[in-house]
Order: C-alpha cells, then sequence, then structure tokens
C-alpha cells in the first residue's frame, strides 16, 4: 500500500465559526468521496487558513464529522501580497493503492482559481 496525499481548498464569505465549519465539513466531505478514502486509512490532515480567518479551528470540522481519533494540526498560512483571502486549504495524507494521477483534488468556491488546471 502507498501513502499519497490529496490537497483541496475553499474559501468562505465571513470570518464566523459557523460558515468556516461548514466549508471545511463540504471540503473534507468532496475529497473523501471523490477519493474512495476510509476513515482508517487517513493517516493525518493538516489544515492551514488565511490570517483573515481567525474564528474557529477546521479541524473542529474535522471531529464533527466523525475523524476523532485522526491526528489533526490547524496552522495559519503566510500573507503574501494577492494571494487569496478567506481561504482554508487541507492536505489529508492517506494509504491507498491509487496512482497518483488517480488522485483527485479538490478545489471549491474561489479557490478554484488556485489550481484551473486540476480542475475537470
Amino acid at each position: 500500500m502507498k501513502t499519497r496525499g490529496v490537497r483541496g481548498a475553499i474559501t468562505v464569505a465571513k470570518n464566523n465559526s459557523e460558515e468556516i465549519l461548514e466549508a471545511t465539513k463540504k471540503l473534507l466531505n468532496e475529497i473523501i468521496i471523490r477519493n474512495g478514502i476510509k476513515k482508517d486509512d487517513i493517516c493525518f490532515i493538516i489544515f492551514s487558513i488565511t490570517s483573515d480567518l481567525n474564528a474557529v479551528f477546521p479541524a473542529r470540522a474535522a471531529r464533527e464529522i466523525g475523524l476523532d481519533m485522526v491526528p489533526l494540526l490547524d496552522v495559519s498560512q503566510p500573507e503574501v501580497d494577492n494571494s487569496l483571502n478567506k481561504c482554508i486549504r487541507v492536505l489529508i495524507v492517506f494509504n491507498t493503492e491509487k496512482n497518483i494521477e488517480d488522485i483527485k483534488h479538490v478545489y471549491l468556491e474561489d479557490a478554484a482559481k488556485l489550481r484551473p488546471d486540476l480542475m475537470s
């Protein structure tokens, strides 16, 4: 079995707990469904958020959808000129038999413009 990483990102309109949690759940669920990821195959998840989002840790959303035993880490993204605001990014590292080209990265809302090459 191989260890692979899958990336994703989503934006929110407002810096509030409800919107951040709902968007993070939407992103996680979409990544998990598109890649057929089983909870027991997840090694860890890293979340990063832009500095304009500080109402809640995105990792809380993972706990709320049942990923309570998966190691989670929240980090802040560096502030870079002209970068996308109000953005939540995620990296899920998991065990799979999939080849690297079969991994489906997920970019939703305004985050879709981050990786137009991966959008299908």
